[in-house]
């Protein structure tokens, strides 16, 4: 029997049905619709496809975009300046730092001036789309074996520390794991399974457990292919639940952070 198909696109369509009756209800009782302000150094192309995306999404929505693009020359100190300017912006509900910035931007100090009760990023988007497809599925985290490959800190480790909240019993992997032999066998004993690398077929799927959960993260370009971490056609022989690549979590992530802007906006205005 083959897997079933977690499909991110479908799931995306019910939110954004949810997501523009709450922002109708938001202009009727303020006046006013939440505003994602993102800030965009230099033209990279996969990431300018994304903002793009995600810029006709939100209209969409009814929630306004503001796109702020700032050169790859930009110092680190220019950078501060506007970050602060956005933080004391009544209009902007939210703010996204697009990623990546140039090497002479060191990353974690800049995301620490954005303020907290504007940091779109504070729930990490993909690790709540990650969530919503597992939650899909009906079935319950608590006390699950549930392995996440890849411990990296935008993606591996948020979904990690998402499946401990839902008590889930947790392994997370990673290239020591891999250089000791021991993927297999993690693998093997997943009950919910979570890929994040970025290494196409990395996982065969004669690892994965019968009925598993699998959620593929990993996105690469091959030839002119887009595939996943996840050996897909062997998988879907064995998996339970399967996310597809492209049209898995992808569709989930933008729409993540819009809720995420809705819930930055409520917060706010009980303050």
């Amino acid at each position: 029997m083959k897997a079933r198909m977690l499909n991110g696109r479908e799931l995306a369509s019910k939110l954004k049905a949810q997501i523009r009756r709450e922002v109708s209800a938001i202009r009727k009782k303020y006046g006013k619709a939440p505003m994602l302000s993102v800030i965009q150094v230099g033209g990279h192309k996969p990431a300018t496809i994304y903002i793009n995306s995600q810029e006709k999404l939100a209209k969409e929505l009814g929630i306004k975009y503001r796109k702020i693009r700032l050169s790859n020359s930009v110092s680190h100190d220019e950078l501060i300046r506007v970050i602060k300017k956005l933080n004391r912006d009544k209009s902007t509900t939210a703010i996204m730092l697009g990623l990546p910035v140039p090497k002479t931007i060191n990353l974690k100090q800049t995301i620490y001036y954005i303020d907290p009760a504007k940091n779109v990023e504070r729930v990490n988007p993909t690790a709540s789309a990650v969530m919503e497809m597992i939650r899909s599925t009906g079935i319950s985290l608590f006390g699950r074996e549930a392995v996440v490959v890849g411990h990296g800190e935008l993606v591996g480790k948020p979904i990690a520390m998402s499946l401990l909240d839902k008590l889930a019993t947790v392994t997370v992997c990673h290239i020591g794991t891999a250089e000791r032999g021991k993927l297999k066998e993690h693998i093997a004993r997943a009950e919910i399974l979570v890929s994040a690398v970025g290494k196409p077929d990395l996982i065969k799927g004669s690892w994965i457990k019968r009925g598993a959960v699998v959620v593929d993260v990993g996105i690469t370009k091959v030839g002119g292919r887009i595939v996943g971490d996840v050996e897909f056609e062997a998988a879907r022989k064995r998996a339970g639940f399967l996310t597809p690549v492209p049209g898995g979590v992808g569709p989930l992530t933008v729409i993540m952070s819009m809720c995420n802007c809705i819930a930055l906006f409520k917060e706010q205005m009980k303050k």
